[in-house]
């Protein structure tokens, strides 16, 4: 799974591919906390868990992310080390249940990622495993 920040106007956007959805997903929230700090430390801060719904694969990735930004104002963290494990699709019901490790904000200097945005949003399987490219509003 790779990642890479690329600039977009004023905001920052990030392209991330994998061999797997769950390895795109988990390398699109990478992306987000690469642009928000340059060095995260190793070994500060505790795991957290959260679990996301949605009736597509770009919508599920938005609220992923979005939730991800959530959780970020509330436990005051940077959320790092992202795992993801994406399931259906069969029955129009997409989910993803997920893992971060939470840097504490006094651990980090951090910029602000406001928001996540549909602008130019893909998500496609591609011969290679999947690809996402995603803006965040900083």
């Amino acid at each position: 799974m790779s990642f890479e920040l690329r600039e977009h106007t004023a905001d920052v956007a990030v392209e991330a591919s994998g061999d797997t959805l769950d390895a795109c997903f988990a390398a699109v929230a990478d992306g987000l906390t690469a642009a928000q700090c340059d060095d995260v430390p190793d070994g500060v801060g505790d795991r957290f868990e959260l679990s996301v719904e949605s009736e597509r694969v770009e919508s599920l990735l938005f609220d992923y992310l979005d939730e991800l930004v959530y959780e970020r104002d509330v436990r005051s963290v940077l959320p790092a080390d992202h795992e993801a494990a994406v399931t259906g699709g069969d029955d129009g019901t997409w989910r993803v249940d997920a893992s971060a490790r939470g840097v504490p904000f006094d651990a980090v200097e951090a910029r602000e990622v406001k928001a996540v945005t549909y602008s130019e949003m893909r998500v496609e399987e591609t011969a290679d495993g999947w690809h996402a490219y995603v803006v965040f509003d900083v």
